[in-house]
């Protein structure tokens, strides 16, 4: 490991290894109502739990370490009152009896891999099927379904970590991960990804929340207004993988440029074969920020409570999903169903199948570098 490697961790992890994680009472409620008892239980012999960071002016985040899941995230609405804006569950048990990829740090690599398998020097490196043909969000032993070591320094940061064995569902290399997340003072939620491997491997993580900024899981997101700074999508065949191709998006459904209603987007060519192909928008958007965070990615708008949600990122693509496949056999916190497009994921990554596409930014990871990943979603409110 050279010496710019071994700063890069140290000064990621610095600050936290002396710090008992337990600083909540065992018994403490969440503003959202979630009980941090309903999260403590072992899943494969590993202890899970519930952490809650928060900032100064109300803004609260719980996460669970089973899959590094954002539960809940509580920000102020336009009437200054404090509203839950993200889908998930009430117990532990509703996440590990069905799987599923709310809220949760999706990897060794997010999005589909086609056909389980891809090359790497030579070799074909085969995976777990787990979406049909295709391996999906790491495999059925993806980082979704691990429970992360979980360190929490202060009240706005939490920082996970986690050991993924060589071979852990067909990827090879001993990976050492670590997200961690803060809440600024300016309501911001920062993640932030490091990897290190043994071996030559690829890494292409994300977070999975699925967003109502109405603060009501069962309202529609379809008249939420969404902006996407990109020029060019990726299409996608009738099994889901991407084509290879780029294609723009000027003058199709997939044109952000202009804020717009999501559902005046899908409903404006009712014929658009990649809109039939899903039910609606999940797809893959090449940004126009040439991996600069400081540049917005994308914006997302709910006219009825007033809080916006902008992305910043320095990963080359979005995947903007509105919760097609949702439809309403579960039910979250509250007892509240999740019904056909009531939430939208922006889910900043690399191209879905890069390991299959050699001609687009790559996700190979090798031992002499560290894999970094950032993604912020800061919240703002307005009349509007």
């Amino acid at each position: 490991m050279n010496n710019t490697v071994q700063c890069f961790i140290v000064a990621f992890l610095m600050g936290a290894i002396f710090i008992s994680c337990n600083q909540q009472k065992p018994d403490s409620n969440t503003q959202s109502g979630l009980n941090r008892q309903d999260f403590q239980t072992l899943v494969n012999g590993d202890s899970t739990d519930l952490f809650t960071i928060f900032n100064a002016k109300g803004m609260q985040v719980s996460i669970t370490n089973y899959g590094g899941r954002i539960v809940s995230l509580l920000v102020p609405d336009k009437s200054d009152q404090l509203l839950d804006v993200v889908l998930g569950f009430d117990h532990i048990d509703d996440y590990v009896a069905m799987p599923s990829s709310f809220g949760a740090t999706m990897g060794r690599v997010t999005n589909r891999i086609g056909y389980g398998q891809f090359v790497l020097d030579g070799d074909t490196i085969k995976l777990d099927k787990n979406n049909g043909l295709h391996t999906i969000h790491g495999g059925g032993s993806g980082w979704r379904q691990q429970v992360f070591d979980a360190i929490q320094p202060n009240d706005s940061t939490l920082i996970l970590s986690y050991l993924s064995p060589d071979g852990e569902a067909g990827f090879p290399g001993n990976v050492n991960v670590t997200v961690k997340y803060t809440v600024t003072a300016t309501n911001a939620l920062v993640i932030d990804y490091a990897a290190q491997t043994d071996k030559k491997t690829v890494i292409n993580m994300t977070n999975h929340s699925f967003f109502n900024l109405s603060g009501n899981p069962e309202n529609s997101i379809l008249d939420n207004i969404l902006y996407v700074n990109a020029n060019h999508f990726t299409p996608i065949d009738t099994s889901l993988i991407t084509t290879g191709e780029i294609l723009p998006v000027a003058g199709t459904p997939f044109d952000f440029n202009k804020p717009l209603p999501i559902k005046e987007a899908i409903t404006r060519d009712s014929t658009n074969e990649q809109l039939q192909l899903v039910g609606g928008l999940d797809h893959n958007w090449v940004l126009n920020t040439a991996g600069n965070p400081a540049i917005l990615a994308a914006k997302l708008y709910a006219p009825s409570s007033g809080i916006a949600l902008e992305v910043y990122t320095n990963e080359p693509g979005i995947q903007v999903y509105t919760g097609n496949m949702l439809d309403g056999s579960q039910s979250g916190k509250g007892g509240h169903p999740f019904n056909k497009q009531t939430a939208v994921c922006l889910e900043t990554q690399h191209f879905p199948d890069a390991p299959n596409k050699p001609e687009w930014p790559s996700i190979v990871l090798t031992p002499d570098a560290v894999y970094h990943s950032t993604c912020i979603y800061q919240f703002t409110a307005t009349q509007q």
